[in-house]
């Protein structure tokens, strides 16, 4: 698989657009690209390479000679048409949570288990960008100390809301501005000038599904089948990339300068750790950026072999499009 066909299915969301820009910044080597999305999509021009490509309606006879489809548009458009596509040939790789948990499908961070890839049944997932900006930063200090536990807040991005959520928050700043009423309609309470500590529906333990997702799909990608995770994320009125405080508890006594050499060797992550002089990531420093940046990196005084650190990541770029991107890269 050389230069193959790509689909990109959703292409008319943020992710998909993320995904074309990301197969150009990279160069990817593409035969041909098609954009798919719904009836309504249809014949919208988009740019690749300086050629102008048509937007064609999604069905299930999309996929003869596809040899890659990326899929970004929604769980249940995954659940129909991610099946079709792998019975047509093609590798799907699935930015949705529909089969992230399916032990046939590999759940790939390039950057931590890039040789599960290759034991796909047709079908890849992407994980949860939350869950992958966390474990960009774990994983180096994992793999030296081996991770037993985590206990973590998110800072989300009203981005990971889609467009609709950065829309939200840029017309209740003005309403405020102007003195006018704030309309609600994608969060449960006003999300300007606030933080609201829910991001999904609750399950029974009182605990979200974007909260255990941290859980499960570090143990998948990990191979960490006893790793415990206790998580409360958090949607900020941010437009763009994902922070999350991280206290890890390890099976050996970590060291704080380690840590830091660890991480800094890694790839896709770097420490930005100076805090006497300020230096440490924010939102704006990974916005449109592949990396993930790690700061704050201390011994924790409360747990016994653990620390505690902060990591930020592009949860458009590093947390959808550009894993995806790079799980292709794997393929060809």
């Amino acid at each position: 698989m050389s230069e193959p066909h790509v689909a990109i299915v959703g292409i008319t969301g943020a992710v998909g657009q993320e995904m074309i820009q990301c197969l150009e910044k990279r160069d990817f080597p593409i035969k041909k690209l098609t954009l798919l999305a719904s009836a309504k999509s249809a014949g919208k021009i988009f740019s690749f390479k300086g050629k102008e490509i048509p937007v064609q309606e999604l069905t299930l006879d999309s996929f003869d000679d596809v040899d890659i489809a990326l899929f970004s548009a929604g769980g249940s458009i995954s659940k129909e048409f991610a099946p079709v596509a792998a019975k047509s040939g093609a590798v799907v790789i699935d930015n949705s949570s529909a089969f992230r948990m399916d032990p046939e499908v590999p759940l790939i961070i390039p950057e931590i288990n890039p040789e599960a890839t290759h034991s796909n049944k047709g079908i890849i997932a992407n994980p949860n960008c939350t869950t992958t900006v966390t474990l960009m930063g774990l994983n180096p200090l994992h793999k030296e100390w081996q991770v037993r536990g985590i206990i973590a807040s998110s800072y989300q991005a009203v981005s990971g809301s889609g467009a609709q959520g950065i829309e939200e928050l840029k017309n209740q700043i003005s309403a405020i501005n102007e003195g006018s009423s704030v309309e609600r309609k994608v969060y449960p309470h006003q999300i300007a000038y606030n933080v609201i500590p829910q991001v999904d529906t609750f399950l029974e333990n009182g605990y979200t599904k974007e909260e255990m997702k941290i859980e499960n799909e570090g143990r998948k990608i990990l191979g960490n089948s006893t790793l415990k995770a206790s998580v409360t994320c958090v949607r900020v009125p941010v437009y763009r990339s994902h922070s999350v405080s991280v206290t890890a508890q390890f099976a050996s006594e970590p060291d704080v300068n380690k840590a830091r050499e660890l991480i800094n060797a890694a790839p896709g992550v770097s420490v930005r750790d100076e805090p006497d002089s300020g230096i440490f990531p924010t939102p704006l420093d990974t916005t449109e950026q592949d990396e993930c940046l790690v700061g704050r990196i201390r011994k924790d005084i409360v747990l016994e072999n653990a620390l505690s650190f902060w990591v930020v990541g592009d949860q458009v770029r590093k947390g959808a499009a550009l894993n995806a991107v790079q799980i292709a890269e794997l393929l060809v």
